[in-house]
């Protein structure tokens, strides 16, 4: 196994002046005369800060080993940075929230909020300073707010933004990650690395803690926001921002279709939509859940040939060469064989949570 050393340490000098604490928020040395939000829309979510631990040395292992522990419809965030690539099983990130993880030399968060299904990764670099972060057990719209240990400034998961703090207005850089199947990841990246359940905390990892919340008969838990009568609050959407144009593409038609090309704004896009990754937050086992099937955006163009696409028995074959391609992108036979599509940077959401953050949103339409 390998082990991470991270660029920042456990207890980091606080940047701001000692002062005394909001009696609204008792333990927290945020700067809350500075926020960007409505204090009254953070809510406590239950447990206390940092309650729900964060992973802060997290430990790796080879596909191989992994495969001891994790079945392989069980949903990982797939990340790659540098060219290489990690897995994230939602069944450690739902006891967890947040790992802080380096690779290749660059400062990441990978962050799972499971009141929106949001799966969101981070570089943790902004102006000079690495931050590091964790759950703070506080919740805006039903989105898990993050903290960082530098300033303790509040941070929406959601949008990467801080809302709440010294650095209130800053926002992260967002990276391209995906939720999909385990051995849809380890087809792609038999030499990636999985986050191990070696994680130093004694959790039932497996379990699911939210049994019956991914149901479109739900109710998304302690939000107070106003709902959009387009779309009922629990349904999945795909949905991606593009400029000042976000579009949202309903799970009910993305997984009827399997493909979608489509055109965001001046940019032309490709919605994957395959079978093979469980949902995290269904039956009692996460291995035990349905089936909602892996999703990517990508850009259709390769070496400035448009793509068409269709999709059969969990592949996607391109119109123009017969290349086969992958839910990560990747032409895995054909003529394109071993190129890439370069993925646009999206998410898999309850539809209450990204219409709450982007309510200008078109929704796609068959």
């Amino acid at each position: 196994m390998t082990a991470i050393s991270l660029s920042c340490s456990a207890n980091p000098r606080v940047l701001f002046g000692a002062g005394e604490s909001d009696p609204r928020f008792p333990g927290w040395r945020t700067n809350t005369a500075k926020h960007s939000v409505d204090l009254n829309e953070i809510v406590a979510g239950g447990p206390p800060k940092d309650g729900i631990p964060a992973i802060n040395q997290p430990w790796f292992v080879s596909v191989a080993n992994a495969r001891q522990w994790l079945r392989d419809n069980e949903p990982v965030i797939a990340l790659e940075v540098g060219g290489k690539a990690r897995a994230y099983p939602l069944q450690i990130l739902v006891w967890h929230e947040i790992v802080n993880d380096e690779i290749e030399g660059v400062p990441v968060a990978v962050s799972f909020c499971p009141l929106c299904y949001s799966a969101l990764a981070f570089d943790r670099r902004l102006d000079d300073q690495t931050l590091l972060f964790g759950v703070s057990g506080l919740l805006r719209h039903s989105d898990m707010v993050m903290y960082d240990r530098q300033t303790e400034s509040w941070w929406q998961q959601f949008t990467g933004e801080a809302i709440v703090g010294d650095l209130t207005e800053k926002r992260l850089r967002q990276l391209p990650a995906q939720i999909v199947g385990f051995a849809q990841f380890a087809a792609a990246h038999p030499d990636g690395l999985v986050l191990s359940r070696n994680t130093g905390y004694p959790r039932d990892y497996g379990r699911n803690p939210y049994v019956g919340y991914d149901s479109i008969s739900a109710s998304p838990i302690l939000y107070r926001g106003k709902t959009d009568s387009r779309l009922r609050p629990m349904e999945k959407v795909v949905a991606i921002q593009l400029g000042d144009r976000a579009k949202a593409y309903p799970y009910s038609i993305t997984r009827s279709r399997g493909v979608i090309s489509d055109r965001v704004g001046s940019t032309d896009i490709v919605v994957f939509h395959a079978e093979g990754a469980a949902s995290a937050l269904d039956s009692g086992r996460i291995n035990e859940s349905r089936d909602v099937g892996a999703t990517g955006v990508f850009d259709p163009k390769v070496d400035d040939q448009h793509l068409h696409f269709n999709y059969a028995a969990g592949e996607f074959v391109d119109v123009e060469t017969g290349s086969r391609w992958n839910i990560l992108g990747q032409a895995t036979s054909g003529p394109l064989r071993g190129k890439q599509l370069k993925p646009i940077i999206h998410g898999d959401y309850f539809a209450f949570a990204w219409l709450t953050f982007q309510p200008e949103t078109e929704i796609f339409r068959d």
